[in-house]
């Protein structure tokens, strides 16, 4: 049985915003030669009312053709952010019809937000005492308005379990790509992305939004050293040497690295280890030692040291968990 996903569409929503679950859920296929297997979400927008006309910012409304009763046999709901919340956003509750929508939804179904659609799950409660994140321009607004929310305003998404929130607009691609890695795993996270042309992997705890200028596009780049790197990283690799790559001083590099990807070289090689490291786990019945040595960490101490401070279980734990999810229907 594929995993039901409701994305709830508000007057005033964001059309790129309702099309990302469509886009990252709705393209999810179980591995199969030639990409032919099974879906394994079904999704289905809904409005807070019977079948109709929902406004968006732009000119043009859309046609929803589900009432909120699909909330009521969803496995997870998407909010995607409004610009028409009108009491939510002012005063911090709920309307008399999205209460009585969000009133049909299973206890433990899990909830998703995108971008100001956050305020939608404080207002019904969701994200109390928990941590939370929105587009960094209204987290003071939303702090303030909610204030028994822990606000984090400077990451991508947050995953607190079954309730995830996530920042703006390619923030919302980056929480669902997450979803689909955490239900089934890197592999066809990776095959998603790669048809929707977008980084596979942005951790949750990037910044999302830096300050700096981006730089100008007759810079040079640090595209093929990253290129470079992921090509042998079950080698050893010295920022020096990532750096020759570009023939910069490692000084230039290092910046020029930080400003491109948010996050430093050696940061960044471990999260591609990690990556790798998963796929191995989950794809392949190599030794631990072995996806050590493949993933570039050398030993099996290091690399249950790096893949418990990323996802906060060993790799044994984790190859049985992905294989017993993988193998239940």
């Amino acid at each position: 049985m594929p995993h039901h996903v409701a994305v709830l569409a508000l007057d005033g929503l964001l059309p790129f915003e309702l099309g990302i679950p469509h886009r990252i859920f709705g393209r999810s296929l179980e591995p199969a030669p030639g990409n032919k297997g099974a879906k394994l979400y079904e999704v289905v927008t809904c409005s807070v009312r019977p079948p109709g006309p929902v406004r968006t910012d732009s000119d043009y409304a859309i046609l929803v053709e589900h009432g909120p009763e699909a909330l009521a046999t969803a496995d997870t709901v998407v909010i995607p952010a409004s610009y028409e919340l009108g009491p939510v956003f002012e005063e911090g509750r709920l309307t008399d019809e999205l209460a009585a929508a969000l009133a049909l939804i299973r206890p433990g179904t899990r909830m998703v937000s995108i971008c100001t659609g956050s305020y939608v799950l404080a207002a019904a409660g969701y994200l109390d005492g928990r941590p939370a994140t929105t587009h960094w321009s209204s987290a003071d607004h939303f702090q303030r308005l909610f204030p028994q929310v822990r606000v984090d305003p400077d990451v991508l998404f947050i995953d607190d379990g079954d309730v995830l929130t996530s920042a703006g607009v390619a923030a919302g691609i980056d929480l669902c790509l997450h979803l689909v890695r955490r239900d089934h795993g890197a592999a066809v996270a990776n095959e998603i992305a790669r048809r929707t042309v977008v980084p596979p992997h942005r951790d949750g705890g990037q910044a999302q939004y830096i300050h700096r200028p981006v730089p100008e596009p007759q810079f040079a780049t640090t595209t093929a050293a990253r290129a470079w790197a992921l090509g042998r990283l079950d080698r050893p690799i010295q920022l020096r040497d990532m750096a020759r790559q570009e023939s910069m001083s490692v000084r230039t590099f290092t910046r020029r690295f930080r400003e491109e990807v948010g996050a430093s070289p050696g940061q960044w090689l471990t999260q591609q280890r990690v990556e790798r490291a998963r796929h191995l786990l989950e794809t392949s019945d190599l030794s631990i030692d072995q996806v050590a040595r493949d993933a570039g960490f050398g030993t099996a101490t290091s690399l249950r040291q790096h893949l418990q401070a990323a996802l906060g279980v060993p790799p044994t734990v984790y190859r049985r968990t992905f294989r017993a999810s993988a193998d239940t229907p």
